[in-house]
């Protein structure tokens, strides 16, 4: 264990929560990677490591991001609009995906960068101070910061805030139990693209992600989905078809559908996607029957805006991150009264401009969620 001090005497070494013997190795039950660790070995994240025969999470509290954002950067449209979420992410991912935002912070083990350690009641007591009204853990993949994310749910939940997850939705049942009975109310879940695609770039089963959608909405969480428009990779009008009819027949036709604008990165070269692209791919969202499509990272487009899906009329006016306007009353549409799928709207009656927030450089990230790496 070369370059660590014995597994509980740094803060962010803890043991792992979900894991079982097999023979003389151990098996990692946080995500469907369900990697088997010899002694000493790390798992295919990185972030776990069989140490003695018991598996240890490397990264409990260990902080490479933190921001307060607007909750509409993660992106949720449905989800206490306007409000302002403390935001913390840590190392590492397990996908693959080579065209990752947010690589700087996703593609390194975390035993390479220096470590800030952020105790859970002192990371809800600076969403308190911040004048926060929830948590959210993103950035990198936040299944891997299960346990600690456990420990703030719960603390945040009694302190009155809510709690987010933007994910790759890989978690195993035994995490997604964990994380709904400690109080996580909302996910948004990056959905990839078809098959074999996120075979192909991701190395994993896109089928774990719709079961774990299903499951989160059957257990009342609040979900929205996003989906990282790329050329070539998920583009095509059958895959844009598919994922649409997907997601009316799994989640519904009134789950929110994020459709954002890819950039080159990490080592993806592909061209930006064009607005034409994200446009036929909001119009196939709609002819599918989705009730709620929008369009991510194009400023002052008009499918950044809620419209009731009964009439027409515009119910939340959105620029970029800010909510302009908000003219859903008691839950329904103010024209026609047609019930909106929208969580706790106290925060959008009287919406304040969220223009002064940090928006950081890369505003265009895979979860529209890019921060940079805590310096010193």
């Amino acid at each position: 264990m070369r370059g660590f001090a014995p597994p509980l005497a740094a803060p962010s070494i803890r043991p792992a929560l979900l894991q079982e013997q097999a023979d003389d190795k151990v098996r990692c039950l946080t995500c469907e990677r369900r990697c088997l660790i010899v002694e000493g070995g790390l798992g295919w994240c990185r972030t776990r490591k069989n140490i003695g025969g018991t598996l240890y999470t490397m990264i409990y509290g260990d902080v490479s991001s933190l921001s307060a954002n607007p909750i509409e950067k993660k992106p949720f449209y449905h989800f206490y609009p306007g409000s302002v979420a403390l935001t913390a992410g840590s190392w590492s991912c397990n996908f693959a995906c080579p065209w990752c935002q947010n690589w700087d912070i996703s593609k390194v083990a975390p035993i390479a960068k220096p470590r800030r350690f952020i105790a859970p009641a002192d990371f809800v007591a600076m969403a308190q101070g911040l004048g926060c009204q929830g948590t959210s853990i993103s950035f990198n993949e936040p299944t891997l910061s299960l346990e600690w994310s456990l420990e703030v749910f719960r603390l945040a939940r009694a302190a009155g805030l809510y709690n987010t997850f933007v994910t790759n939705g890989y978690m195993t049942p035994q995490a997604l139990a964990l994380l709904i009975e400690a109080g996580l109310d909302a996910m948004n879940v990056d959905l990839k693209g078809e098959a074999a695609a996120v075979q192909k770039y991701c190395g994993t089963d896109v089928e774990v992600v719709w079961r774990n959608c299903r499951q989160a909405r059957q257990a009342g969480m609040h979900v929205e989905v996003t989906t990282l428009v790329i050329p070539t990779v998920n583009d095509s009008e059958a895959t844009l078809r598919g994922l649409a009819a997907r997601l009316v027949s799994d989640l519904g036709a009134d789950v929110p559908w994020h459709l954002s604008a890819y950039y080159p990165a990490y080592k993806f070269t592909a061209p930006p996607t064009p607005l034409a692209t994200l446009e036929r791919a909001y119009a196939i969202g709609r002819e599918a029957g989705l009730q709620y499509v929008y369009i991510g990272n194009v400023p002052g487009h008009p499918y950044e805006n809620t419209y009731c899906p009964a009439c027409g009329t515009l119910l939340i006016e959105r620029h970029g991150l800010t909510v302009r306007a908000c003219q859903v009353q008691d839950g329904r549409c103010y024209n026609c009264g047609q019930a909106i799928p929208l969580v706790q709207i106290r925060h959008c009656e009287n919406p304040m401009p969220l223009g002064g927030m940090r928006q950081d450089r890369n505003c265009h990230a895979e979860r529209s969620e890019a921060s940079q790496p805590m310096r010193g």
